[in-house]
């Protein structure tokens, strides 16, 4: 099954994804975990940089539209 979404859903729902981790990256009980001596990733990854992750996602899609609209 596929799901059929127009670029500007997609772009709707990327914002929202990256709304919910800007929400919980400033909530202290994320931050709590995250300085934990405990709290590691396989690549040193944190919350912050999928938000920018999704911030370069988003960018691209833009820049895609503009040169597709010309």
């Amino acid at each position: 099954m596929e799901i059929k979404l127009t670029t500007s859903e997609i772009q709707a729902i990327l914002q929202g994804c990256q709304y919910t981790l800007r929400l919980i990256s400033s909530s202290q009980d994320y931050r709590n975990i995250e300085s934990s001596e405990y709290f590691s990733t396989l690549n040193d990854v944190v919350l912050n940089d999928a938000f920018n992750i999704l911030g370069e996602v988003l960018d691209a899609i833009d820049d895609m539209k503009q040169m597709t609209q010309k």
